[in-house]
């Protein structure tokens, strides 16, 4: 029953990815005398827990009960108060916990003073599912930058265009619209000016029911982005252009009037392991980047990435001269390749949809 319980609250946790961060997705689920009788889902940051939900849904009924919770119940002062006092002062008698909190404010305190308290609990239930869902974040807290997802849409052959440069639409309307779901779960969503000048692309979530649109980031060496681009023009999102020191200032001025952030934050080159430390300190806990062959070609090289995740088309396109999904130096020894392994599959449409993951050490 531990694990039916836990498996509920998991996926209130994963109804609320791309809405809570910087804090993680958490599901909570009392039962009491083998019934539910409160649920809770944390929604956004600065609202209530999911703890302290699911105790006001359960009004009277905590005292003696058990709180499946998915993650380490947190004992400071946050935006909100610690829900370790909540849940001792609702006078529950057990805590089931799936994963404990890498957050150095939380990291086993919240269990202690549980436990301090005369509370029974119960770790590790369901963790690697409970892990799953908030990747982002521990990462994010362990390594104080950005969790890096790859995204591509690519025929067989490795090609995002043709060598006419034409690109809408290698994949099918079910791949599109999943990659409309990813952005709805990241922070932000990156693409180099190049990108921006050929597709002039919004960079917008587009869901039947809506969806949450991520922080546009443009990397823009000589900041040559068009002042009537989408990203610049339609207001939908908010708009971060990444140059560097040797740029027209006149520029600058008219894209900050326009209400677009830019960010003078190298000499000539963007660095990438500098940006995401950037973007790390602006609490910005998970990064797509659906750029072009060179912008992931730096990210390639440079190693500071988790997750690849491939659209693939049925067809191939050819031509030496048609652009790929990886392009600029590349890598030149086998050796030095990053080692993936494929961690899911999934047939959208007539594409398929392939997720890796980084191998670490």
């Amino acid at each position: 029953m531990e694990e039916q319980y836990m498996n509920i609250a998991i996926d209130m946790a994963r109804a609320t990815l791309g809405q809570t961060s910087p804090n993680p997705a958490v599901g909570a689920v009392i039962v009491k005398d083998h019934q539910i009788v409160g649920m809770g889902a944390h929604l956004r940051a600065g609202d209530k827990h999911a703890e302290r939900h699911a105790i006001e849904m359960a009004k009277g009924k905590c005292e003696g009960a058990t709180i499946y919770v998915t993650l380490e119940p947190c004992s400071h002062y946050g935006r909100t108060p610690p829900c370790a006092d909540a849940i001792i002062e609702a006078g529950i008698k057990k805590v089931v916990i799936a994963s404990t909190d890498p957050n150095p404010k939380v990291a086993g305190r919240g269990i202690k003073k549980l436990i301090d308290a005369g509370i029974e609990v119960k770790t590790n239930i369901l963790k690697e599912e409970a892990d799953e869902l908030n990747r982002d974040f521990f990462y994010y807290i362990q390594e104080k930058k950005p969790f890096v997802t790859l995204k591509t849409a690519t025929s067989i052959d490795g090609k995002i265009a043709t060598s006419s440069g034409e690109s809408k639409w290698i994949t099918g309307d079910e791949a599109r619209q999943d990659v409309h779901y990813l952005r709805h779960q990241h922070d932000s969503i990156l693409v180099g000016i190049n990108t921006v000048i050929a597709d002039d692309p919004s960079l917008t979530t587009r869901l039947p029911d809506g969806g949450k649109n991520p922080i546009r980031i443009v990397l823009d060496h000589h900041l040559r982005i068009p002042l009537d681009a989408q990203v610049i023009t339609d207001q939908l999102a908010p708009t971060w252009i990444i140059t560097t020191y040797e740029v027209d200032k006149e520029k600058i001025n008219q894209l900050e009037s326009l209400g677009i952030k830019v960010y003078q934050l190298f000499k000539n080159i963007i660095e990438v392991n500098q940006l995401l430390d950037f973007l790390g300190e602006k609490e910005v806990t998970s990064l797509l980047v659906e750029g072009g062959g060179s912008v992931n070609d730096s990210f390639l090289r440079s190693g500071e990435f988790q997750d690849v995740i491939v659209y693939l088309a049925p067809t191939i396109i050819g031509g030496k001269d048609a652009p790929s999904s990886f392009s600029g130096t590349g890598i030149a020894l086998l050796d030095e390749t990053p080692q993936l392994k494929i961690k899911e599959t999934k047939k959208l449409g007539k594409d398929l949809k392939v997720i890796l993951t980084k191998e670490e050490g």
